[in-house]
């Protein structure tokens, strides 16, 4: 098997290098087929695996590969633990990342026109982005595969890397590379907690294997660090863990780089939004529940952080315009959902969700990325408007999309949505009746946002200008076939893995548990207890007050989207002057952008200046280069008075320097 699983990391791989050096030489067509194949490869065998662990029983493989060194007692290697959470994880990332691959033929097909006249970067600019997109494949493929955290931080960094080169991708755009730069600084801020994180277990533990730390780690549960008058090992190492998930994962405060990838193409925002970068925040933290669940502090920490994102991102997606903000913003409240769930002890349910999630956000996406297609890259909704009777493919599937985005029941989205939100609601952690809270009012908001753009962008009247509306029509096949098989999942997948995921406890019946679940922490054992079958799931959830709440936002959104708006097209402007401050407060964020633009933006540009100025013009420059250059400058000016040319002078300096030698040796 450890053939097999090496085939499923070095496929991708092969075809981002064979793309990537070689992409002038085999064209556009070669390119893309290189690293289809390699991924396609490698999803199909994910899926085979995933399959062995549903229905055969597959033994979890967990060993090294290759030793890299061994420093101080510690081995640095390169391993990989296959587990059931693995598998699942496995095939999501090579199963959307597949038809990303396929969508992205059809979305960057005229990508020579996004490049200025004679532009150098422009020049095989497809060959490149298929390159990064395998790429992206594989670093996300050995962050999860990974049996310790040294090729888990490898990984970790690696798709930090590959997003910063996909984002600012058309970097001739001064957005663009604003974008790439802010998503690699901010998440620098969370790796730099994630490194200490790591550098904690391997002080304390002695090694980076996962399988010894978490056999330790109950040992350690009273250790304190000495800071602050002392604080649980634990805890710290969970909280900096999470401080790097929260920068990949895009939590509150260090969300504010995501809504700005969308300044790269479509498909890499699909990939990075739905199952890759972003979800490795969430896996890292399900992966750790043996930690996690000896710090009650963490736990609350991530509950509090997680809720929040929820509720307050998704108000910020009511006053986008753009088509992809608003999916964006869509994008950190689920996450927001995901987290919360790992907060409450629930990793199932942050899996199952991270998911199914991954297969509806993807369709949203690329859904979007085919109406921007059609109507030649413009992304404003207000300019959009009765695309329905144009685009009927994209339509139903972002339709499907949109009702798994907002737990339809039935759907996919349901299942796991309403999982987290029990889930949190039976937890009594420190801040989960906050949660709860912010949870079920955020799918009210989730309804009335996702509803907004779907109305404003498919029906009412075309709002668009009479050249956009002469050439629309469906996009190609390699852009709607994605759009066809991700809606599949979307409507069923949720339905078939709900039991083995929540009820059965699929993880743990090979033996090896891949989550860890304090008794005392179980937020899930309720469903499993009064489990009676999808129907009566649907049915129980149907009388909660996140379905009411749901369905209110939906038919809000229709009846001012859909029913007004056919009649007053501005309606939605009014309505957002209508909100006066708290509209101003949503479109600025919350001001997060603008706080780090002065503080920590201007602040390192006055604190570099202080240091040019202070320390390199005047300490360096002016004092220790230039002023010994001025030392002897000045001391030469004096010596060269001693050098007249009169012999008389010379004569005369003789006699003294004899005078004052003899007066020496007198002396002594």
């Amino acid at each position: 098997m450890e053939n097999l699983y090496l085939t499923i990391v070095l496929a991708p791989l092969i075809g981002a290098i064979v793309a990537g050096f070689f992409g002038g030489r085999i064209g556009r067509r070669g390119a893309h087929s290189v690293t289809i194949l390699g991924v396609g490869l490698s999803a199909a065998l994910s899926l085979w695996v995933l399959a062995r662990f549903i229905w055969f029983d597959q033994a979890v493989f967990e060993g090294a590969v290759y030793t890299w060194m061994v420093s101080d007692g510690i081995r640095f290697e390169v391993g990989f633990l296959v587990d059931k959470l693995t598998a699942v994880m496995m095939a999501t990332v090579t199963f959307v990342s597949f038809f990303v691959h396929i969508y992205t033929i059809g979305y960057m097909a005229d990508d020579e026109h996004n490049w200025p006249e004679g532009a150098l970067t422009g020049k095989n600019s497809y060959q490149r982005f298929f390159s990064y997109i395998s790429l992206f494949t594989f670093s996300m493929l050995m962050l999860v595969m990974s049996n310790n955290f040294m090729q888990l931080f490898f990984g970790w960094e690696a798709v930090g890397l590959v997003s910063y080169l996909l984002i600012g991708f058309w970097s001739t755009r001064e957005s663009a590379i604003f974008a790439n730069l802010k998503a690699f600084l901010v998440n620098r801020v969370g790796d730099f907690g994630f490194i200490l994180g790591i550098a904690a277990v391997g002080m304390y533990f002695g090694t980076l294997d996962y399988a010894e730390v978490f056999a330790m780690a109950p040992d350690l549960a009273d250790t304190e660090f000495a800071l602050f008058g002392g604080v649980s090992l634990m805890t710290l190492i969970c909280v900096l863990l999470f401080i790097g998930a929260m920068g990949k994962s895009a939590q509150v405060p260090l969300h504010v780089w995501l809504p700005d990838s969308m300044e790269g193409p479509t498909p890499i925002s699909a990939l990075i939004h739905a199952a890759t970068m972003v979800t490795a925040g969430i896996f890292m933290v399900a992966r750790m529940s043996p930690l996690y669940e000896l710090s009650e502090a963490a736990l609350s920490f991530i509950l509090i952080i997680g809720a929040t994102t929820a509720f307050f991102m998704g108000l910020v997606g009511l006053v986008q315009n753009d088509i992809k903000r608003v999916v964006a913003y869509s994008t950190l409240s689920q996450l927001g959902y995901m987290v919360t769930a790992l907060g409450a002890s629930a990793y199932a349910a942050g899996i199952f969700h991270l998911m199914t999630h991954a297969f509806f956000k993807a369709l949203l996406f690329l859904a979007a990325g085919s109406v921007i297609i059609a109507m030649h890259h413009k992304q404003d909704i207000g300019e959009m408007g009765g695309l329905r009777k144009y685009m009927p493919i994209t339509w139903i599937t972002a339709l499907i999309g949109s009702l798994a985005l907002i737990g339809f029941p039935g759907l996919s989205g349901f299942f796991s949505k309403d999982a987290i939100i029990e889930a949190v609601g039976h937890s009594h952690l420190f801040g989960s009746g906050y949660a709860s809270l912010l949870l079920t009012a955020g799918v009210f908001v989730t309804a009335l946002y996702s509803f907004r753009m779907y109305f404003l962008v498919f029906h009412g009247q075309p709002r668009m200008d009479e050249h956009s509306r002469h050439h629309l029509h469906e996009t190609p096949w390699v852009v709607t076939l994605p759009l066809i098989m991700l809606a599949i999942p979307s409507m069923f997948v949720g339905w078939f893995a709900i039991e083995p995921f929540l009820v059965s406890d699929w993880f743990a019946s090979s033996g090896w548990n891949p989550i860890h679940v304090a008794h005392e922490h179980d937020t899930l054992h309720h469903l499993r207890e009064h489990w009676h079958g999808q129907g009566a799931f649907i049915l129980h959830g149907m009388t909660m007050a996140p379905f009411f709440l749901s369905m209110g936002g939906l038919v809000l959104a229709a009846l001012v989207w859909w029913m007004m708006a056919r009649r007053d097209f501005g309606i939605d402007a009014r309505l957002q002057a209508m909100g006066g401050p708290l509209t101003r407060i949503l479109q600025d964020k919350y001001g997060f952008d603008d706080f780090n633009q002065k503080v920590f933006g201007l602040g390192s540009q006055l604190f570099g200046r202080l240091l040019w100025i202070g320390g390199d013009r005047t300490l360096i420059d002016g004092a220790l280069v230039n002023g010994s250059a001025r030392s002897v400058g000045r001391l030469a000016g004096i010596a060269r008075h001693l050098q007249t040319g009169y012999l008389y002078h010379y004569a005369i300096a003789m006699i003294v320097g004899l005078v004052g030698l003899l007066t020496f040796f007198v002396a002594l």
